[in-house]
């Protein structure tokens, strides 16, 4: 990446400016303009999040703020409330208070005197969620965002249930949340005892958001409330949307430009959960020159062409050799004007044959390892790996040999009938790239709760024995699949540990099974281009402990039992200029028996510790996962410690029933 140091515009930072809201919670915000801003007003682009400005999301920060402020922007980074430097509480994700936070702050920039009444909002993740529910809400000032690795459905599309599916990131980003949230904001900004009383308020009153989350199994009204799905039409603001093929939300670029009637456009590369100036796989591109120029546009009313732009940009990635890690994808990007595309033909293929027999579908609970993490956030051994142990314990249909190369553009899906011998069952359905050497590349996958195979807001039980049509859409993908090798769709009733298994081991018959397939003719080269990315001046730090990732698989000989254990640690930094040094460690571990579902358990331990010259803090947060037929029982404890003194402990525990997942 090229760092830029000089820009059109002189700036100057504020590390703690003040935001009251009207109940009087003070938000903190570091915000970053030029210094001459006053005497020329510019616009605002608002950042809204709970991962703390001060030490959690300043690397990325560092890169991208001080840009937009060097091209003629206040770029305002603010912590929600509840969360690092700022005072409140949180309660839940994208909560009603969290919105209106964010349109008072809107309303706040819009309204001061380095500003010219125009906002942009943009984020990744958290913050390319809110900014869209945010848009949804149509504060007067709000102009344009830009949202990266979002969602426009909470309950289909998100972490927490996928094709009525309970995901196992469910239990994993709650139990990440609570670590988050227990850390103190920093004293040299919260001074005195303040940073103290602020904290342990915060610890009384800390929310474990999983039993909450778990109580809604289905698509019911607490789902609905900022989906934006729900009302397309509510967005005025124009949306650029950015997402990657190896991230998690592989799919909001294409519902967005489907349906979105505000000015809208969509990027897709070969990244995983990052922005993409610095994300991998590479290539990465020129994102923040590609955000100017949509802020431009949007903001400041200059004609920068976006309004040109294809509709819709897409990193077609060619077959590589599986790995947990590719540090680069070759490909190419393709463009299509309009989207959804007339250049897209569904291709059908009739995987059993007119009066074959079923395909026998009854998989080992450990079916899913190769699977890989449901979103990728690290440069580490987070991708789908071989699918060949996958491929053995599912029934696969493999297709002949190809002739020549196709491209692959869109959803796949698969249509099946099929019967069940218990009343609830899931079905994992992948489809792969088999090398000639029988390596199995993961090119998209989807799962479905069959019982919600007509409604995610109104399942029905299956009545075994009874035939039932379903239909399965994969995730979007865009991918090319060379001469020499094969398709294989892999079909199973187990996908451990992306999905929660069902209460009781599954047969399912198929009598039938169509692939459709989304065809587009073979891109030749490039058909668009980004330029090579650039940002501010790095982060400054001190490494006190390198990173590191580990990730095992291990079998019980004597009791069957199958675990995979995670270690990510993340590091310990300090800030060369404020002193402040962070650090943070989670383990993860997930056990299961290939013949026992009810076996299933997760369990995590985050370590977060923050310190500067004598003081010191520390956190650890605990969670655990189990079912058994009827219910979820979940628990989790907090420990706090100043220096080495417990100073606060808490403990959850809940048992939340079970309702048709």
């Amino acid at each position: 990446m090229k760092t830029v140091t000089e820009f059109p515009r002189k700036v100057v930072e504020f590390p703690d400016m003040g935001i009251v809201m009207p109940d009087g919670c003070r938000l903190s915000a570091r915000v970053w303009m030029p210094e001459d801003a006053t005497d020329d007003p510019v616009p605002a682009i608002l950042e809204h999040l709970p991962y703390r400005k001060r030490d959690g999301t300043i690397f990325r920060d560092q890169l991208t703020h001080p840009y937009f402020a060097g091209h003629g922007y206040a770029s305002i980074r603010v912590d929600m409330r509840g969360n690092g430097d700022s005072e409140g509480l949180m309660d839940d994700e994208y909560s009603e208070q969290e919105l209106q936070d964010a349109c008072d702050v809107i309303a706040w920039a819009a309204a001061q005197p380095w500003c010219n009444g125009n906002v942009g909002m943009m984020g990744i993740s958290w913050g390319g969620f809110n900014c869209l529910q945010v848009a949804a809400k149509q504060p007067p000032a709000l102009k344009a965002v830009i949202s990266l690795c979002s969602t426009v459905d909470r309950y289909a599309d998100d972490i927490h249930y996928k094709g009525g599916c309970l995901l196992l990131e469910n239990f994993g980003w709650a139990s990440t949340m609570l670590s988050y949230s227990s850390r103190p904001p920093d004293p040299a900004i919260a001074g005195g005892n303040r940073w103290r009383d602020l904290w342990l308020n915060r610890l009384e009153n800390q929310s474990f958001l999983l039993p909450l989350w778990l109580s809604h199994q289905h698509r019911d009204a607490y789902w609905k409330r900022g989906s934006i799905c729900e009302d397309f039409s509510a967005v005025k603001a124009a949306v650029l949307s950015i997402g990657g093929w190896h991230d998690g939300y592989r799919n909001t670029i294409s519902n967005l430009v489907t349906n979105i009637e505000s000015p809208v456009k969509g990027i897709v590369g070969p990244w995983i959960h990052k922005y993409p100036h610095y994300a991998g796989p590479k290539p990465a591109i020129g994102f923040l020159q590609e955000a100017l120029r949509w802020w431009d546009r949007w903001l400041k009313g200059a004609e920068t062409g976006v309004e040109a732009d294809p509709a819709y940009r897409a990193y077609v990635m060619d077959s590589v050799r599986p790995a947990r890690w590719h540090p680069e994808r070759p490909g190419r990007w393709v463009a299509e004007q309009t989207w959804p595309s007339a250049n897209i033909k569904l291709e059908t293929i009739e995987l059993i044959p007119d009066g074959a027999k079923p395909a026998i579908v009854a998989s080992p609970q450990t079916c899913g390892l190769a699977g890989g993490e449901y979103f990728p956030f690290t440069f580490g051994p987070e991708l789908p790996g071989d699918q060949r142990p996958d491929d053995a314990l599912s029934v696969c249909f493999d297709q002949p040999e190809l002739g020549e190369a196709i491209d692959i553009v869109g959803a796949p899906e698969l249509d099946v009938r099929l019967a069940s011998d218990r009343p609830q069952a899931n079905i994992a359905v992948r489809l792969c790239d088999v090398h000639p050497d029988g390596a199995s590349e993961l090119i998209s996958y989807g799962v479905l709760n069959l019982t919600h195979r007509n409604s995610h807001e109104f399942p029905q039980a299956l009545v075994p024995g009874q035939t039932v049509s379903a239909r399965v859409v994969l995730d979007q993908c865009a991918y090319r699949v060379p001469a020499g090798h094969k398709l294989r769709i892999a079909v199973s009733t187990a996908y451990w540990p992306m999905i929660w298994p069902s209460p009781e081991p599954v047969r399912l018959d198929l009598s039938t099974a169509t692939l459709r397939l989304p065809r587009r003719p073979l891109a030749r080269g490039d058909e668009v281009s980004f330029p090579e990315p650039e940002g501010a001046t790095p982060w400054a730090t001190e490494t006190i402990r390198q990173a590191n990732s580990e990730r095992h698989v291990d079998r019980d000989e004597k009791t069957g039992l199958v675990r995979l254990s995670i270690t990510d640690d993340f590091g310990e930094v300090r800030d060369i200029d404020h002193g402040l040094a962070n650090g943070s460690v989670v383990r993860e571990i997930w056990t299961i028996h290939p013949d026992d579902p009810l076996s299933a358990t997760g369990a995590t331990h985050w370590t977060q510790t923050l310190s500067r010259n004598e003081w010191s803090v520390r956190t650890e947060t605990f969670a655990e996962m189990r079912s058994d037929a009827a219910n979820f029982i979940v628990s989790a404890r907090i420990e706090a410690y100043e220096g080495e003194k417990l100073i606060f402990e808490r403990d959850f525990e809940q048992a939340i029933p079970r309702s048709r997942v």
